[in-house]
């Protein structure tokens, strides 16, 4: 899942940064409103963590602008304005969350979680699951038929994007906008090379095979 995170504090968005790394996602950082508009310009995101007060403006006009140009997703909003009023305009302008700061990281990931599930057509938990296979998003474990799968951080992220999309046919610019950060070379072949490294430990030890090649196209995970 891609990650646009809008905050002028460059220690604080570096930790934000890495911590949300670990985890899987991909980050591209905006230190200040005018650098997010233009990213938001040209990249699809799945999540936009923002700060209300940016040097260049505000991260309340960028919700906004975000919603009048038809972004649909989760927005979380970190701020140290803690009133009843500021939270109330930044929800107006189409904040789902607020987070004040400072904020233990273990928090911001159980609201980034809870955002994906109100988003994921109101599920209840944090586990994927397709066929024979189910992804724990809270303890990061995949499993298939009950055997554990062990995954690397990127086959992990690759994988919870196929299983959000089940069924569906994923170009390989789709994959690369949502699991890849704006530093990807797209001109490389590290999907491919990702999708068959991911195929060897999910698909190959087992006889039904859920990942598909879409000649001409991209993947798609779905039952034979």
């Amino acid at each position: 899942m891609r990650v646009l995170l809008v905050e002028d504090e460059e220690k604080l968005s570096s930790f934000v940064m890495r911590g949300l790394a670990e985890h899987g996602y991909a980050v591209d950082i905006a230190l200040q409103k005018s650098e997010a508009v233009a990213l938001a310009s040209d990249n699809e995101y799945d999540l936009v963590i923002l700060d209300v007060m940016l040097p260049d403006g505000s991260g309340v006009d960028f919700a906004k602008w975000m919603r009048m140009n038809e972004y649909t997703g989760p927005i979380l909003m970190l701020t140290a304005l803690s009133s009843t009023n500021d939270k109330v305009k930044g929800l107006d302008a189409g904040a789902d969350d607020y987070l004040a700061k400072p904020f233990a990281f273990e928090e911001l990931m159980a609201r980034v979680r809870a955002l994906f599930r109100r988003y994921g057509e109101g599920q209840e938990s944090s586990v994927l699951e397709f066929a024979d296979v189910s992804m724990n998003l809270i303890h990061r474990k995949v499993t298939r038929r009950g055997q554990e799968v062990r995954l690397t951080t990127k086959e992990f992220a690759l994988l919870e994007y196929f299983l959000r999309n089940a069924g569906r046919p994923v170009t390989r610019t789709e994959i690369i906008e949502h699991v890849w950060d704006m530093g990807f070379d797209s001109g490389s072949n590290v999907v491919d090379v990702y999708v068959n490294m991911l195929r060897k430990k999910v698909d190959q030890p087992f006889e039904n095979k859920l990942i598909h090649t879409v000649v001409g196209y991209g993947y798609e995970i779905r039952e034979e």
